[in-house]
């Protein structure tokens, strides 16, 4: 359970502000959705793979440039 301290004449909009942001650090929507379907762990270490190589591109056409 998330608790926000709202402080004396506080706005809503503000406590409700903080609130998302907490709500969004938990990571709960993420999780929710990785585990609507599998995905194989190799395929998994594929992706982040094929990430890190296209990052690495990309820093290193920056560095040239």
């Amino acid at each position: 359970m998330l608790i926000i301290p709202v402080k004396d004449g506080e706005a809503i909009d503000r406590a409700l502000k903080k609130y998302k942001r907490k709500f969004d650090k938990t990571g709960v929507v993420r999780a929710l959705r990785s585990r609507q379907q599998f995905i194989k762990p190799s395929v998994t270490k594929r992706q982040a793979n094929l990430k890190a190589a296209h990052k690495q591109r990309n820093l290193s056409k920056e560095e040239q440039a």
